[in-house]
């Protein structure tokens, strides 16, 4: 249903309305379409169980524009059967958003931020983008706005649509870096068309310096060589073993839409970087940092697509790693001491993979000229 109500229905869903016992929805959607008595408003925290205790009965569910886009549609739908509902949709909020802007959808980024956080933009800010953003609320136009300031692209073109679709819809251009429209209403959508710094490269190996970390860090060149092997694809799971500050598993989630990572680390100290640079780039839904020590902390998560070793590495973790994976998991171990590179070595000489030794150095100060400073050399082993 958008904003102009019952007017702007189908027969069809005119019809279902009619029919239905009971009409689920949000308070305003339930006014827009006069539910009355037949009303249930959803539950705070959003919950979709009442819906689901009305089983066997004729219940119509109200969401904005297609319930599959950002909508309750997809988390109703994975609970039922395929001949036990049916969906009425209307434009959502980007069609009615694109149409209002001029921007031809296919070459625009639609991103649910109504409950999400800004942080998921992150890798996506690159000048000449445009976005569409759906927000939580009136305020959150102010917040978003503030926010982009704060990383760099406070010029970028910033308009907001309120009530898009109905007699109340309204569409203002703001200043992203002084932002200053005010009673924002709700249903709001934001359009923006990034300008100012230099997004985020998409090639792995971010700079170090992107990160939070305690010194221990796995550097640029290394990270870049480390996640080629791993090879990420979309929605596989990565453990990152001897996470340190969770880079590999930032990297990891970046590089293939959907992916996520466990991240076991067992300095608890560490797991406070691990979080916040999961909270830096709104990975916080896809990573998960654990506390433990391999390979015992392992016991009872989801079986990975890769592994990453890259600290605490011994022979009983390998062994229990061949024991459990199943095939076609792909194994990347790193190490820089003498004990490590003898494990590794011997492993590529048992199972088999590539087995490499990475030696890099960089110009650093040499008295009042320059010279080559190297770093230890890290050894790799890749096995599938």
């Amino acid at each position: 249903m958008g904003e102009d109500g019952l007017g702007g229905l189908t027969d069809a869903s005119r019809k279902a309305l009619q029919d239905a016992e009971i009409i689920f929805g949000g308070p305003r959607h339930l006014e827009l379409a006069a539910a009355g008595a037949k009303g249930r408003p959803w539950p705070v925290p959003f919950s979709i169980a009442p819906v689901l205790e009305m089983h066997g009965r004729k219940v119509a569910v109200l969401a904005s524009g297609d319930p599959f886009w950002f909508g309750a549609g997809g988390a109703l739908m994975r609970e039922l059967n395929a001949d036990e509902w049916i969906s009425h949709p209307v434009p959502s909020v980007f069609a009615l958003a694109a149409s209002r802007m001029g921007w031809k959808l296919e070459e625009t980024l639609c991103l649910g931020l109504h409950a999400a956080p800004y942080e998921q933009m992150m890798p996506l800010l690159h000048p000449g983008q445009r976005l569409l953003c759906t927000l939580r609320d009136g305020a959150a136009a102010g917040e978003l706005a503030e926010w982009l300031t704060a990383q760099g692209f406070g010029a970028s073109a910033l308009t907001v649509l309120e009530c898009l679709g109905g007699p109340r819809e309204l569409v203002r251009r703001a200043a992203t870096e002084n932002f200053t429209l005010r009673e924002v209403r709700a249903p709001v959508a934001a359009a923006i068309s990034v300008a100012g710094q230099s997004g985020l490269p998409q090639a792995s190996g971010l700079p170090d310096e992107t990160f939070d970390n305690d010194g221990q860090i796995t550097k640029r060149p290394v990270r870049a060589l480390t996640l080629s092997a791993l090879a990420p694809r979309p929605g596989e799971l990565l453990w990152d073993i001897g996470g340190g500050s969770g880079f590999i598993s930032v990297e990891w989630c970046l590089a293939a839409c959907g992916a996520r990572a466990i991240t076991f680390e067992p300095r608890e100290g560490r797991l406070k970087n691990i979080r916040a640079n999961a909270a830096k780039f709104g990975l916080s839904h896809r990573m998960k940092p654990v506390h433990g020590k391999a390979p015992a902390v392992l016991d009872g998560f989801e079986l990975p697509a890769a592994v990453f070793i890259g600290g605490g590495g011994s022979q009983a973790l390998l062994d229990h790693l061949w024991d459990i994976l199943p095939e076609g998991t792909r194994l990347v171990a790193n190490g820089v001491t003498l004990e490590t590179e003898t494990l590794l070595m011997n492993a590529h000489s048992r199972r088999g993979g590539q087995l490499m030794k990475v030696e890099i150095a960089e110009v650093s100060p040499l008295g009042s000229m320059r010279g080559w400073e190297r770093a230890r050399p890290v050894i790799q082993w890749s096995v599938t």
